[in-house]
Protein backbone atom coordinates (compact mmCIF):
# COMPACT_ATOMS: atom_id res chain seq x y z
CA UNK A 1 0.00 0.00 0.00
CA UNK A 2 0.98 3.63 -0.50
CA UNK A 3 0.54 5.15 2.97
CA UNK A 4 0.78 8.65 4.38
CA UNK A 5 1.39 9.04 8.14
CA UNK A 6 0.55 12.47 9.56
CA UNK A 7 1.73 14.02 12.82
CA UNK A 8 3.03 17.31 14.19
CA UNK A 9 6.39 19.06 14.05
CA UNK A 10 7.34 20.99 17.18
CA UNK A 11 10.86 22.31 16.51
CA UNK A 12 13.42 21.42 19.19
CA UNK A 13 10.74 19.83 21.39
CA UNK A 14 11.33 16.10 21.13
CA UNK A 15 10.08 13.15 23.14
CA UNK A 16 8.09 9.96 22.97
CA UNK A 17 5.92 11.20 20.11
CA UNK A 18 8.97 11.25 17.83
CA UNK A 19 9.83 7.64 18.67
CA UNK A 20 6.22 6.70 18.03
CA UNK A 21 5.83 8.29 14.60
CA UNK A 22 9.25 7.27 13.29
CA UNK A 23 8.87 3.77 14.70
CA UNK A 24 5.59 3.38 12.87
CA UNK A 25 7.02 4.63 9.58
CA UNK A 26 9.98 2.27 9.87
CA UNK A 27 7.74 -0.71 10.70
CA UNK A 28 5.41 0.00 7.78
CA UNK A 29 8.36 0.17 5.38
CA UNK A 30 9.85 -3.04 6.77
CA UNK A 31 6.54 -4.74 6.00
CA UNK A 32 6.72 -3.72 2.34
CA UNK A 33 4.60 -0.55 2.25
CA UNK A 34 5.49 2.73 0.57
CA UNK A 35 5.33 5.34 3.33
CA UNK A 36 5.82 9.06 3.75
CA UNK A 37 5.64 11.00 7.02
CA UNK A 38 3.97 14.40 6.81
CA UNK A 39 4.54 16.63 9.86
CA UNK A 40 2.55 19.84 10.14
CA UNK A 41 4.12 22.75 12.07
CA UNK A 42 2.47 23.00 15.49
CA UNK A 43 2.62 25.37 18.44
CA UNK A 44 0.79 25.04 21.74
CA UNK A 45 -0.28 28.68 21.77
CA UNK A 46 -1.57 31.29 21.46
CA UNK A 47 -5.16 30.25 20.84
CA UNK A 48 -5.21 31.99 17.46
CA UNK A 49 -2.39 29.73 16.24
CA UNK A 50 -4.30 26.63 17.32
CA UNK A 51 -7.41 27.84 15.51
CA UNK A 52 -5.33 28.43 12.39
CA UNK A 53 -3.79 24.95 12.68
CA UNK A 54 -7.25 23.38 12.75
CA UNK A 55 -8.37 25.37 9.71
CA UNK A 56 -5.27 24.43 7.73
CA UNK A 57 -5.63 20.73 8.54
CA UNK A 58 -9.31 20.68 7.59
CA UNK A 59 -8.54 22.41 4.28
CA UNK A 60 -5.97 19.79 3.26
CA UNK A 61 -7.15 17.10 0.85
CA UNK A 62 -4.48 14.45 0.45
CA UNK A 63 -6.39 11.92 -1.61
CA UNK A 64 -4.22 12.50 -4.71
CA UNK A 65 -1.43 14.99 -3.96
CA UNK A 66 0.33 15.88 -7.23
CA UNK A 67 -1.82 13.28 -8.95
CA UNK A 68 -0.36 10.42 -6.89
CA UNK A 69 -2.98 8.17 -5.31
CA UNK A 70 -2.60 7.68 -1.54
CA UNK A 71 -4.22 4.38 -0.50
CA UNK A 72 -4.61 5.22 3.18
CA UNK A 73 -3.88 8.07 5.54
CA UNK A 74 -2.93 7.26 9.16
CA UNK A 75 -3.13 10.25 11.50
CA UNK A 76 -1.53 10.25 14.94
CA UNK A 77 -1.97 13.72 16.42
CA UNK A 78 -4.36 16.65 16.70
CA UNK A 79 -5.17 18.39 14.41
CA UNK A 80 -3.96 16.09 11.58
CA UNK A 81 -7.03 13.88 11.88
CA UNK A 82 -8.86 16.77 10.24
CA UNK A 83 -7.04 16.17 6.93
CA UNK A 84 -9.37 14.91 4.21
CA UNK A 85 -8.92 11.44 2.76
CA UNK A 86 -11.55 8.78 1.94
CA UNK A 87 -9.59 6.01 3.74
CA UNK A 88 -8.43 7.73 6.91
CA UNK A 89 -7.43 5.71 9.98
CA UNK A 90 -6.60 7.39 13.30
CA UNK A 91 -4.25 6.13 16.00
CA UNK A 92 -4.60 8.74 18.73
CA UNK A 93 -1.46 9.39 20.80
CA UNK A 94 -3.37 11.93 22.85
CA UNK A 95 -5.70 14.85 22.30
CA UNK A 96 -4.95 18.50 23.04
CA UNK A 97 -4.97 17.88 26.77
CA UNK A 98 -5.12 21.56 27.79
CA UNK A 99 -8.82 21.61 26.91
CA UNK A 100 -9.63 18.13 28.21
CA UNK A 101 -8.14 16.41 31.28
CA UNK A 102 -5.81 19.34 32.09
CA UNK A 103 -8.56 21.95 31.74
CA UNK A 104 -9.31 23.88 34.94
CA UNK A 105 -12.46 26.00 34.63
CA UNK A 106 -11.43 28.10 37.63
CA UNK A 107 -8.39 29.38 35.74
CA UNK A 108 -9.99 29.60 32.29
CA UNK A 109 -10.55 32.95 30.61
CA UNK A 110 -12.95 33.55 27.73
CA UNK A 111 -10.28 32.79 25.14
CA UNK A 112 -9.55 29.37 26.61
CA UNK A 113 -13.24 28.58 26.98
CA UNK A 114 -13.81 29.41 23.32
CA UNK A 115 -10.79 27.32 22.34
CA UNK A 116 -12.09 24.38 24.36
CA UNK A 117 -15.41 24.54 22.52
CA UNK A 118 -13.71 24.81 19.13
CA UNK A 119 -11.32 21.90 19.70
CA UNK A 120 -14.02 19.67 21.15
CA UNK A 121 -16.22 20.32 18.10
CA UNK A 122 -13.24 19.73 15.79
CA UNK A 123 -12.46 16.39 17.43
CA UNK A 124 -16.08 15.28 17.42
CA UNK A 125 -16.42 16.21 13.75
CA UNK A 126 -13.18 14.69 12.50
CA UNK A 127 -12.57 11.80 14.87
CA UNK A 128 -16.19 10.68 15.06
CA UNK A 129 -16.56 9.34 11.49
CA UNK A 130 -13.10 7.71 11.39
CA UNK A 131 -13.19 3.92 11.29
CA UNK A 132 -11.23 2.13 12.48
CA UNK A 133 -10.21 4.39 15.37
CA UNK A 134 -7.32 3.34 17.62
CA UNK A 135 -5.89 4.74 20.86
CA UNK A 136 -2.33 4.58 22.16
CA UNK A 137 -3.39 3.15 25.54
CA UNK A 138 -6.43 2.41 27.67
CA UNK A 139 -5.99 5.79 29.32
CA UNK A 140 -6.16 7.62 25.99
CA UNK A 141 -9.19 5.51 25.04
CA UNK A 142 -10.87 6.43 28.34
CA UNK A 143 -10.40 10.12 27.66
CA UNK A 144 -11.86 9.79 24.18
CA UNK A 145 -14.92 8.12 25.66
CA UNK A 146 -15.21 10.48 28.62
CA UNK A 147 -14.87 13.78 26.76
CA UNK A 148 -16.11 12.96 23.25
CA UNK A 149 -18.27 9.87 23.65
CA UNK A 150 -16.10 8.02 21.13
CA UNK A 151 -15.05 4.41 21.45
CA UNK A 152 -11.66 3.19 20.22
CA UNK A 153 -9.50 0.09 20.05
CA UNK A 154 -6.38 0.09 22.23
CA UNK A 155 -3.27 -0.58 20.16
CA UNK A 156 -0.01 -0.92 22.11
CA UNK A 157 3.44 -0.77 20.53
CA UNK A 158 7.00 -1.42 21.73
CA UNK A 159 9.49 1.33 22.56
CA UNK A 160 12.29 2.17 20.17
CA UNK A 161 15.19 -0.31 20.01
CA UNK A 162 13.40 -2.68 22.37
CA UNK A 163 15.85 -5.45 21.56
CA UNK A 164 18.81 -3.39 22.85
CA UNK A 165 17.73 -3.07 26.47
CA UNK A 166 19.44 -5.36 28.93
CA UNK A 167 19.93 -6.05 32.63
CA UNK A 168 23.26 -5.80 34.46
CA UNK A 169 24.45 -6.06 38.04
CA UNK A 170 22.45 -3.46 40.00
CA UNK A 171 24.23 -0.57 41.64
CA UNK A 172 22.97 1.51 44.54
CA UNK A 173 20.90 4.22 42.87
CA UNK A 174 17.38 4.92 41.68
CA UNK A 175 17.01 6.02 38.08
CA UNK A 176 14.55 8.76 37.06
CA UNK A 177 14.60 9.21 33.26
CA UNK A 178 12.25 11.70 31.58
CA UNK A 179 11.89 15.19 30.21
CA UNK A 180 12.14 17.66 33.06
CA UNK A 181 8.59 19.02 32.97
CA UNK A 182 5.91 19.75 35.55
CA UNK A 183 3.66 16.79 34.70
CA UNK A 184 6.61 14.38 35.03
CA UNK A 185 6.83 15.43 38.71
CA UNK A 186 10.57 15.18 39.32
CA UNK A 187 9.98 17.81 42.01
CA UNK A 188 7.95 15.24 43.95
CA UNK A 189 10.92 12.87 43.85
CA UNK A 190 13.13 15.59 45.32
CA UNK A 191 10.60 16.24 48.08
CA UNK A 192 10.61 12.51 48.83
CA UNK A 193 14.41 12.39 48.84
CA UNK A 194 14.46 15.08 51.52
CA UNK A 195 12.27 12.88 53.76
CA UNK A 196 14.24 9.67 53.30
CA UNK A 197 16.10 8.04 56.17
CA UNK A 198 18.62 6.33 53.90
CA UNK A 199 21.27 7.97 51.74
CA UNK A 200 20.24 6.16 48.54
CA UNK A 201 21.43 8.22 45.53
CA UNK A 202 18.95 9.30 42.86
CA UNK A 203 20.03 9.86 39.26
CA UNK A 204 17.97 11.97 36.84
CA UNK A 205 18.47 12.11 33.09
CA UNK A 206 16.74 14.26 30.52
CA UNK A 207 16.31 17.95 29.92
CA UNK A 208 13.39 20.36 29.82
CA UNK A 209 11.80 23.51 31.06
CA UNK A 210 12.03 22.61 34.75
CA UNK A 211 15.75 21.85 34.86
CA UNK A 212 16.84 25.06 36.59
CA UNK A 213 13.93 24.99 39.04
CA UNK A 214 14.78 21.40 39.96
CA UNK A 215 18.44 22.26 40.42
CA UNK A 216 17.52 25.08 42.78
CA UNK A 217 15.07 22.83 44.64
CA UNK A 218 17.70 20.15 45.14
CA UNK A 219 20.18 22.72 46.44
CA UNK A 220 17.62 24.27 48.77
CA UNK A 221 16.72 20.85 50.18
CA UNK A 222 20.38 20.02 50.74
CA UNK A 223 20.38 17.10 48.30
CA UNK A 224 23.39 17.90 46.15
CA UNK A 225 25.41 15.06 47.66
CA UNK A 226 22.74 12.47 46.75
CA UNK A 227 21.08 13.75 43.58
CA UNK A 228 22.64 13.91 40.11
CA UNK A 229 21.17 15.67 37.07
CA UNK A 230 22.86 14.23 33.98
CA UNK A 231 20.92 16.24 31.41
CA UNK A 232 20.65 14.73 27.95
CA UNK A 233 22.28 11.30 27.64
CA UNK A 234 22.81 9.11 24.58
CA UNK A 235 20.63 6.08 23.97
CA UNK A 236 23.58 3.84 24.87
CA UNK A 237 24.11 5.70 28.14
CA UNK A 238 20.40 5.57 28.90
CA UNK A 239 20.26 1.82 28.46
CA UNK A 240 23.27 1.40 30.74
CA UNK A 241 21.66 3.59 33.42
CA UNK A 242 18.54 1.42 33.28
CA UNK A 243 20.59 -1.78 33.35
CA UNK A 244 22.58 -0.92 36.47
CA UNK A 245 19.85 0.77 38.51
CA UNK A 246 18.32 -0.66 41.66
CA UNK A 247 14.87 0.35 40.37
CA UNK A 248 13.28 2.96 38.12
CA UNK A 249 11.05 5.82 39.29
CA UNK A 250 8.39 7.28 37.00
CA UNK A 251 6.01 9.48 39.03
CA UNK A 252 4.37 11.25 36.06
CA UNK A 253 0.77 12.44 36.39
CA UNK A 254 -1.81 10.85 34.09
CA UNK A 255 0.70 9.78 31.44
CA UNK A 256 -0.67 8.85 28.01
CA UNK A 257 1.42 5.70 27.56
CA UNK A 258 4.87 5.98 29.10
CA UNK A 259 7.83 4.47 27.26
CA UNK A 260 9.84 4.68 30.47
CA UNK A 261 7.73 1.96 32.06
CA UNK A 262 8.32 -0.40 29.14
CA UNK A 263 12.03 0.43 28.86
CA UNK A 264 12.46 -0.37 32.56
CA UNK A 265 10.59 -3.66 32.16
CA UNK A 266 12.80 -4.57 29.20
CA UNK A 267 15.78 -3.88 31.46
CA UNK A 268 14.38 -6.25 34.12
CA UNK A 269 13.83 -3.35 36.50
CA UNK A 270 10.82 -2.79 38.72
CA UNK A 271 9.14 0.60 38.46
CA UNK A 272 7.75 2.92 41.12
CA UNK A 273 4.73 4.79 39.73
CA UNK A 274 1.96 6.87 41.27
CA UNK A 275 -1.67 5.89 41.67
CA UNK A 276 -2.73 8.72 39.32
CA UNK A 277 -0.09 7.81 36.76
CA UNK A 278 -2.38 6.93 33.85
CA UNK A 279 -0.82 4.72 31.16
CA UNK A 280 1.91 3.09 33.33
CA UNK A 281 -0.80 1.58 35.54
CA UNK A 282 -1.74 -0.64 32.59
CA UNK A 283 1.57 -2.47 33.03
CA UNK A 284 2.72 -2.04 36.64
CA UNK A 285 1.05 -4.11 39.36
CA UNK A 286 1.67 -3.19 42.97
CA UNK A 287 4.12 -5.44 44.78
CA UNK A 288 4.32 -7.76 41.75
CA UNK A 289 6.47 -6.11 39.07
CA UNK A 290 6.75 -2.70 40.73
CA UNK A 291 5.00 -0.43 43.18
CA UNK A 292 2.01 1.90 42.83
CA UNK A 293 2.19 4.60 45.49
CA UNK A 294 0.07 7.64 46.35
CA UNK A 295 1.47 10.82 44.77
CA UNK A 296 2.88 12.12 48.05
CA UNK A 297 6.46 12.75 49.10
CA UNK A 298 6.03 10.67 52.26
CA UNK A 299 4.75 7.59 50.40
CA UNK A 300 7.57 7.76 47.87
CA UNK A 301 10.19 8.33 50.58
CA UNK A 302 9.05 5.22 52.42
CA UNK A 303 9.19 3.16 49.22
CA UNK A 304 12.66 4.46 48.35
CA UNK A 305 13.92 3.57 51.84
CA UNK A 306 12.37 0.11 51.48
CA UNK A 307 14.10 -0.43 48.15
CA UNK A 308 17.47 0.48 49.65
CA UNK A 309 16.93 -2.14 52.35
CA UNK A 310 15.48 -4.82 50.04
CA UNK A 311 17.65 -4.97 46.95
CA UNK A 312 17.00 -8.69 46.40
CA UNK A 313 13.23 -8.15 46.40
CA UNK A 314 13.65 -5.27 43.96
CA UNK A 315 15.65 -7.51 41.62
CA UNK A 316 13.00 -10.25 41.82
CA UNK A 317 10.26 -7.76 40.95
CA UNK A 318 12.39 -6.62 38.01
CA UNK A 319 12.62 -10.16 36.67
CA UNK A 320 8.85 -10.40 36.92
CA UNK A 321 8.57 -7.09 35.05
CA UNK A 322 10.61 -8.50 32.17
CA UNK A 323 8.47 -11.64 32.06
CA UNK A 324 5.32 -9.51 32.04
CA UNK A 325 6.65 -7.47 29.15
CA UNK A 326 7.29 -10.64 27.18
CA UNK A 327 3.79 -11.97 27.89
CA UNK A 328 2.25 -8.70 26.66
CA UNK A 329 3.48 -9.50 23.13
CA UNK A 330 4.12 -5.90 22.12
CA UNK A 331 5.33 -5.90 18.52
CA UNK A 332 5.15 -3.76 15.41
CA UNK A 333 3.86 -6.59 13.22
CA UNK A 334 0.53 -6.60 15.05
CA UNK A 335 0.37 -2.80 14.81
CA UNK A 336 1.01 -2.84 11.07
CA UNK A 337 -1.55 -5.57 10.46
CA UNK A 338 -4.28 -3.66 12.28
CA UNK A 339 -3.51 -0.27 10.75
CA UNK A 340 -3.42 -1.67 7.22
CA UNK A 341 -6.28 -4.17 7.46
CA UNK A 342 -9.01 -3.89 4.86
CA UNK A 343 -11.87 -1.63 5.91
CA UNK A 344 -14.91 -3.49 7.23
Amino acid sequence: MRLLVTANLTPFLHGGADYHMHGLVRALREHGHQVELLQLPFTFGPASDLMQSMRRAAELDLTRPNGIEIDRLISLQFPTWGIRHPDHVTWVMHQHRAVYDLFNPENADDTLLQLKTAITEFDNTHLGPKRPRFANSRRVAQRLQQYNGLDSTVLYHPPADAERFYCAEPERYLYVPSRLETLKRQSLVLEAAALMRSSLPIVFSGDGGQREALRVQAETLGLNDRVRFLGHVSETEKRALYAHSLAVVFPAQDEDYGYITLEAMLSSKAVVVCSDGGGPLEFIHHQVNGWVEPPTAQALAERFDWLDANAAAAAAAGRTARADYESASLNWQSVVEQLTASAA
